[in-house]
């Protein structure tokens, strides 16, 4: 069954992402990031602006098969931009994806802004409801990520 977990009270969420991704990718983890246009654009803006020594192998759902493959992280605003990738799902998209369940892990990063907050209030009930447990993780309560 797909692990889900919640991070909670991200009080920026794509920077909080970008730190999440580097320590994935560290791990040995591949990451399908889920996510808007808007949101898939910025956030390959920003992984390119970390520090060299930061590095985070990605790149964007459209690019070549050759280089979806090779890249650690692969953003994309549909599941089907990154068909073999099936490790970790990170969503920050407004509901649950449609094949979340072919993924082993998917992780939720939820904002402080009470629409983020209340979009995800409805995704862990929707996982809830289909039989999935859920992780969750306070940033308030332990800090962010190094």
């Amino acid at each position: 069954m797909t692990a889900v977990a919640f991070h909670f009270g991200a009080p920026d969420k794509l920077a909080y992402v970008c730190r999440l991704l580097r320590k994935a990718t560290i791990a040995g983890a591949k990451v399908l990031v889920l996510a808007p246009d808007s949101i898939v654009t910025r956030l390959d803006s920003d992984l390119w602006a970390l520090s060299p020594t930061e590095f985070i192998p990605h790149c964007v759902g459209t690019a070549q098969p050759v280089v979806k493959k090779r890249s650690a992280v692969v953003l994309a605003s549909d599941i089907v931009q990154a068909p073999s990738l099936r490790q970790v799902l990170l969503n920050l998209g407004q509901t649950v994806p449609t094949q979340f369940a072919l993924f082993e892990r998917v992780i939720e990063v939820v904002s402080t802004d009470e629409t983020d907050r209340n979009h995800a209030r409805m995704r862990w009930r929707d996982y809830t409801e289909r039989g999935y447990p859920i992780t969750r993780h306070d940033l308030n309560l332990r800090g962010t990520l190094a």
